[in-house]
């Protein structure tokens, strides 16, 4: 069952809360947004390589190669 905390009260717990945490500087979010679209530029890759040579092999098996 949810407590009956004073609004004020909690909000004052999320602050206090907040100010605990430690905040990536600028150049590490940079650094990890920039290895975000790294990664996944090279799934993307890799799953067009999978793709592709997938069907091929179908087409292959099937005779539909052309």
């Amino acid at each position: 069952m949810a407590s009956k905390t004073n609004p004020i009260a909690f909000l004052q717990q999320v602050r206090s809360e907040t100010a605990k945490v430690t905040w990536p500087s600028r150049r590490e979010t940079m650094i990890s947004t920039i290895m975000v679209f790294v990664m996944v530029f090279l799934a993307a890759v890799f799953f067009f390589a999978a793709d592709q040579l997938m069907g091929w092999a179908v087409g292959l098996v099937l005779g539909a190669a052309a």
